[in-house]
């Protein structure tokens, strides 16, 4: 039997939030003056915390066992998505932001590889396609990898792709895991490894805690919260695919915070991917219609 519409619209409107909150990011950043491990430290604490809440909400205080306790497919998934956030800003620093963006780009095909080999899930050629038109959008905003860029910084970027990708497509084989005590749980795992390179901790100020608490609820605490639980109910090719619309949206913040108009670059780009998501999104829609 196929799934159900309203279970794929949900994850659908799950990953799309998911990927809102992720291209904050870029806005938190440029507020902090600290060194990526302390930001890493305090966002991760604050992100894990927040999830933790929500877990108790909703399942009462004895689901807490599940971060104690969270199973082989909790670890696994918490593993690969700290590994995944833990990369991710030492990579914006050690080389092109431009970069790192072109290399998450590549995510969907990854993710699709890896759901293929693992799983025999096979992605649609619907999803393929859009997926090369988002990555010519992505390359586009940009403006194209350059020359001489930082290889420590790659072989982050690069790293990180993969533990997120090989994320989305645990996520999809352990379907009966608990993903919001997997995000609490990554959360905090990429604090106590960012604990001994943080030479900014003790000098954060309250106001930097207002910012990295904000930083760590909304973008990280949410984001990651709707990814899992939206790419569970989503192809991983797809989930991976509607993700990258948080790279067209990160100037977009910029823009309304800073009042930094995009290039038209930018634009023409970010136009590509969206475009290319809503196209995949409605063809998914008109497949799935009843005769």
């Amino acid at each position: 039997m196929g799934q159900p519409r309203s279970e794929r619209g949900l994850g659908i409107a799950l990953v799309i939030s998911a990927a809102i909150a992720w291209s904050t990011a870029p806005f938190f950043t440029r507020l902090l003056p600290f060194d990526p491990w302390t930001i890493l430290f305090w966002r991760g604490l604050f992100a894990g915390s927040l999830i933790s809440v929500f877990l108790v909400v909703m399942q009462g205080r004895a689901a807490l066992w599940q971060l104690i306790v969270p199973g082989r497919g909790g670890l696994l998934v918490a593993s690969l998505s700290a590994v995944g956030m833990v990369s991710f800003i030492p990579a914006l620093q050690m080389t092109k932001v431009m970069n790192v963006a072109v290399l998450i780009a590549t995510q969907p095909f990854v993710a699709a590889a890896l759901a293929w080999l693992w799983l025999g899930e096979a992605a649609t050629w619907r999803t393929l396609t859009a997926s090369l038109i988002a990555f010519a959008g992505v390359v586009i905003t940009v403006g194209g990898v350059q020359a001489g860029a930082d290889l420590g910084g790659v072989a982050l970027s690069c790293l990180m792709v993969l533990a997120i990708s090989a994320m989305t497509v645990v996520v999809r084989r352990h379907r009966e895991t608990s993903m919001v005590a997997a995000a609490a749980l990554s959360n905090f795992m990429g604090s106590l490894v960012s604990l001994p390179f943080a030479h900014d901790i003790a000098h954060v100020g309250r106001h930097g805690l207002v910012i990295l608490a904000m930083f760590g609820c909304l973008q990280v605490a949410l984001g990651l919260t709707f990814y899992m639980l939206g790419s569970r109910l989503l192809p991983s090719g797809q989930a991976s695919l509607i993700a990258t619309l948080e790279t067209p949206l990160m100037p977009f913040w910029i823009w309304v915070a800073f009042r930094e108009l995009p290039a038209v670059h930018a634009l023409i780009g970010g136009a590509l991917v969206i475009g290319a998501v809503i196209a995949d999104i409605a063809g998914d829609a008109r497949s799935r219609r009843p005769s």
